[in-house]
């Protein structure tokens, strides 16, 4: 819902779905973000400084595109959500495991958490275009470009041929 005014001249029901739908995916992309650190800091294994330098990277991108969704809902007149107690309130994911170290067990667990997150924000990208909102939905577009290149270097990993 727009809590304030601005002469976007998008509809204001346009406006009123992709603030939620924003602000829905910032949950989702701020906990991305903060279990992609905890996996950063306490995987331990074979590869061990090549996933710890690229999950630097994921947190650099993901951090870019947080900030790119939270800006989109405020310019259509709304708030964002990003508290801590909004994000474990209104994530998607399922919560991370906090007593695994093996690097397997990271990129399991970042698999699947990732594959969640490109999944939704594919569907906001055809929720937000259904509701007249192109700019939204190329910014979810774009987001999903990196998280699909992502998900594929995290797959690559435990994908050998044998």
């Amino acid at each position: 819902m727009a809590n304030h005014k601005t002469l976007n001249d998008l509809k204001s029901n346009a406006k009123k779905v992709a603030i939620e739908i924003l602000n829905a995916r910032l949950a989702d992309a701020i906990d991305l973000a903060l279990l992609t650190k905890q996996a950063h800091w306490n995987l331990k294994g074979p590869q061990f400084i090549a996933i710890h330098e690229m999950l630097d990277g994921f947190r650099a991108s993901i951090d870019g595109h947080v900030d790119t969704i939270a800006e989109r809902a405020v310019q259509l007149g709304g708030m964002a959500h990003g508290t801590s107690q909004t994000v474990a309130e209104k994530t998607t994911l399922k919560p991370y495991p906090t007593d695994i170290s093996k690097t397997k067990d990271h990129l399991a667990a970042l698999i699947e958490r990732y594959g969640a997150v490109a999944n939704s924000v594919r569907a906001a990208i055809d929720e937000t275009e259904e509701a007249g909102d192109a700019d939204t939905a190329d910014i979810f577009t774009a987001f999903s470009r990196d998280l699909d290149k992502n998900l594929w270097f995290l797959e690559a990993h435990v994908q050998e041929k044998e």
